[in-house]
C-alpha cells in the first residue's frame, strides 16, 4: 500500500488525528509501538493564515515520527489553499483535509463534517489544495450527513477525480457523532468499487489488532486507522504485546516527560491527563475514583509521577 511515494507494506495501522490527543509526545510513542503513519492534531486553516501562535506550534514535527501527516480544516477555498502552502513549509509527508469532524464548533460552522452539506465546495477546496502543493493530499470524511444521505460511494469517486492520493472513511454519519456502531459495509463497498484506484483507509470502532485484522480480511481496506482506542495505550499498535503493568505505567510516565520537555510543565500535564483518565491500565484498582480525581488535579510532574508510582504499587501487589 502506497500514498504517493511512501510505501507502508501490508496491513498498516494509522494513528487518527485527534484534537488535544495526538501531540508530538503521543505520536512518537505510537510510532515506536508500530503505527505506520501518525497525524498531528487537526489545524484550523483560518488560524494558520492569521499566524496564531498556538496553532503554528502544532506544525512542529520530528523526523523520528515519519511518515507523518498534518491535517487542516476550514470552509474557505483561499484560506485552505494558503494554509496548505504554510503547512507544506513544515515538510510533512502528507497533507490531510478534514471533512469529517462532527463537533458543533466545527461542523456547525460548515467546516469538517459540515462540508458534507456542501459537496461542491468540498470538491472545489480539494481540487485547489491538490493543485497548490507538491506533497500528497489526502481526505478524511464520513459516510454522509445523516442516514438519509449516505453519499460516500459517489463522493469517493468525485474526491478521487480531484487528485487526492488516499481517502480515509469513518464509518458513521455526522448525525451519529460517535454513537452507535460504525458501518464498515459502506467502507468496503467503496474499496471494492472497481473504479476506485486510490488507497482506502477504514476508521471506526477499532479496539484492537484483532479487530483491525478482521476489517482487513472482511472489507479489503488498504489501511486501518485507530482513534479513541489509543487513548492511554500507545502500545495498542504492537502485535503480541506482552508488556507488564509496570512497563505500561513507565510508558505513560515517559509520555508525560516528553510532553513537559517539548511544551512546559503545566501544558505537558494537561496534554497527558486525557490519556491517564482513559487508559485501561488502572482498571484493576478497586475504588479508583478518588485516585483518578487526584491524578487529574495534579499540577506538578513530581506530584503526578508519585501518584502513578502509587498506582503501580497497588497493581503489583
Amino acid at each position: 500500500m502506497n500514498i504517493g511515494n511512501i510505501s507502508f507494506g501490508e496491513r498498516p495501522l494509522f494513528l487518527a488525528p485527534m484534537e488535544d490527543v495526538t501531540d508530538i509526545g503521543f505520536r512518537l510513542l505510537c510510532k515506536r509501538f508500530g503505527a505506520a503513519m501518525v497525524y498531528t492534531e487537526f489545524v484550523s486553516a483560518e488560524a494558520l493564515v492569521r499566524s496564531v501562535k498556538s496553532t503554528m506550534q502544532k506544525l512542529t514535527i520530528s523526523d523520528e515520527e515519519r511518515p507523518v501527516g498534518i491535517q487542516i480544516y476550514g470552509r474557505d477555498i483561499d484560506a485552505m489553499v494558503e494554509a496548505a502552502r504554510i503547512v507544506e513549509t513544515a515538510n510533512p509527508d502528507v497533507i490531510d483535509l478534514n471533512f469529517g469532524c462532527p463537533v458543533k464548533k466545527v461542523a456547525g460552522k460548515g467546516a469538517g463534517a459540515g462540508m458534507l452539506r456542501n459537496i461542491p465546495l468540498m470538491l472545489d477546496i480539494t481540487r485547489e489544495v491538490v493543485k497548490a502543493v507538491s506533497v500528497p493530499v489526502t481526505v478524511k470524511t464520513r459516510l454522509g450527513w445523516d442516514s438519509e444521505s449516505l453519499i460516500i460511494q459517489d463522493l469517493a469517486l468525485r474526491l478521487q477525480d480531484c487528485g487526492i492520493s488516499a481517502l480515509t472513511i469513518h464509518g458513521r454519519t455526522r448525525s451519529q457523532m460517535y454513537t452507535g456502531q460504525a458501518d464498515w459495509s459502506l467502507i468496503g463497498a467503496v474499496k471494492n468499487d472497481q473504479r476506485i484506484h486510490i488507497p482506502i483507509i477504514g476508521n471506526g470502532d477499532i479496539q484492537s489488532i484483532a479487530a483491525a485484522d478482521t476489517a482487513f480480511e472482511r472489507y479489503g481496506v488498504d489501511a486501518v486507522m485507530i482513534g479513541r482506542a489509543t487513548f492511554g495505550q500507545p502500545w495498542i499498535f504492537q502485535r503480541d504485546c506482552q508488556l507488564t503493568i509496570g512497563e505500561k505505567i513507565d510508558i505513560l510516565k515517559e509520555q508525560l516527560r516528553i510532553n513537559i520537555e517539548r511544551i512546559d510543565e503545566y501544558r505537558g500535564i494537561l496534554h497527558t491527563r486525557r490519556h491517564l483518565a482513559a487508559t485501561p491500565v488502572f482498571k484493576g484498582i478497586p475504588n479508583f475514583r478518588p485516585t483518578r480525581i487526584e491524578m487529574l488535579r495534579a499540577e506538578t510532574e513530581q506530584e503526578l509521577v508519585a501518584i502513578l508510582d502509587r498506582c503501580r504499587a497497588m497493581l503489583e501487589v
